[in-house]
């Protein structure tokens, strides 16, 4: 069977993350997404690992459930070190396969942090220790790099990333069955380097409220057991396709400074020996910046071993354009409900709802979008330095009659 799956986001004990962010409020938006198997998060926070525990229903398989959605137990750690002189700043995924193994490594975890402190704890442990530490009370646990391109917080980030997997990993490499793209970039970006190509690319949301869900997920076709999720992120088998943000609206695509207001492609952010043309400050590096200096291949390179991905755009950030107004406003919410609750999940609607259903049966606003994003027709003004690109989808010419809305 395939299904989508989201495997990292935070609950609402971690930072600024929404206090509805709880298994009711993430099964809900799972289901209107159309996701059958979701990440919970913050494996690591006890009150957290306390209420999935009184509430998930183990379904034996390494899974458990929750209201007609499957949780796989996941939890995010930052890894705070020094090495060789510099501070490292890595974010890794962690996926269980019970809460026994989950708790023999916190038992392990707690002496390197504060598990109690944030649901995303920082630890001052290397990562090849961590590796180590995992590997020997949970073998059957696996570890996969988080939003491997960020500036901050990363494996491959400008600031405080390495510039080889294995200076990180050391000898536990073979045991990474995937990296995880980030928003800011996607699949062909991550091509353009030669040492990854033996990796699986995932996407995930890392959603911090229940309506970014599957913002990025997976497309798989396995059982829907532990053992066979873990043996699809290695081997490939299975793994049908990522969905994917536009890397560009990304809040890290660009190079850039925020308080100046700059935004600057690589090339330009070169020519201004990486400072800000305003003040005269370091800029912030950007996930263009850092994939074209470990480059080896030239952009538009496509390895064997690749996977199908889709770019889409929020079915409510469409749906908000075509209203005119903004996606939190209550109007685009409940013209959201009503085509999903109709028409089946968000994600399939946008994927694959056949082009003649949308244009009978979606208003036309709303449906020429969606056949838009589909082909790719959208202008991006890139994201940098913490701040979201804006995106804006180009339509067919011919005059709209936003009076189609179904209007609540």
């Amino acid at each position: 069977m395939s299904f989508i799956a989201d495997l990292h986001i935070h609950s609402r004990y971690s930072r600024a993350t929404s206090k509805d962010m709880n298994l009711d409020g993430i099964s809900q938006w799972a289901k209107l997404k159309g996701i059958k198997l979701m990440g919970t998060g913050d494996i690591t926070h006890p009150e957290w690992l306390k209420e999935l525990k009184s509430k998930l229903k183990d379904t034996g398989d390494g899974l458990y459930k929750y209201q007609e959605v499957y949780f796989i137990l996941s939890g995010e750690v930052s890894n705070i070190y020094s090495w060789k002189g510099e501070i490292k700043k890595i974010h890794n995924l962690i996926l269980s396969p019970s809460f026994e193994d989950v708790e023999r490594i916190n038992e392990e975890l707690k002496g390197f942090g504060n598990l109690s402190s944030d649901g995303r704890p920082i630890l001052s442990l290397e990562v090849a220790k961590m590796m180590e530490i995992i590997n020997r009370v949970s073998p059957y646990s696996v570890v996969i790099p988080a939003h491997v391109w960020t500036p901050h917080f990363s494996l491959f980030g400008a600031n405080s990333g390495f510039d080889r997997i294995e200076d990180c990993f050391h000898e536990w490499v073979e045991k990474i069955p995937a990296l995880e793209t980030g928003l800011s970039s996607d699949p062909p970006m991550n091509w353009r380097w030669s040492t990854l190509d033996r990796f699986r690319l995932v996407s995930n949301s890392d959603a911090h409220s229940p309506s970014r869900i599957g913002r990025e997920a997976n497309i798989l076709e396995c059982n829907l057991t532990y053992r066979d999720i873990v043996h699809t992120l290695f081997t490939g088998e299975g793994f049908l396709a990522t969905i994917e943000f536009f890397p560009q609206e990304g809040k890290y695509h660009y190079d850039g400074h925020r308080k100046c207001g700059v935004c600057l492609s690589p090339k330009e952010a070169i020519l201004n020996n990486n400072l800000c043309p305003v003040c005269g400050g370091i800029l912030t590096i950007g996930v263009m910046h850092r994939v074209e200096e470990l480059a080896d291949r030239e952009e538009g390179f496509v390895p064997p071993t690749s996977k199908p991905y889709h770019h889409l755009i929020p079915l409510e950030e469409i749906i908000a354009e075509a209203l005119g107004m903004g996606r939190e406003a209550q109007q685009v919410r409940n013209e959201y409900l009503q085509l999903v609750g109709k028409w089946g999940g968000e994600i399939p609607i946008l994927l694959y709802l056949e082009e003649e259903i949308l244009r009978e049966h979606f208003p036309s606003p709303i449906a020429k979008r969606i056949l838009a994003v589909r082909k790719g027709m959208v202008e991006i003004r890139p994201g940098y330095d913490g701040v979201y690109g804006e995106i804006k989808i180009k339509v067919e010419e011919e005059k709209e009659d936003k009076s189609q809305l179904t209007l609540f």
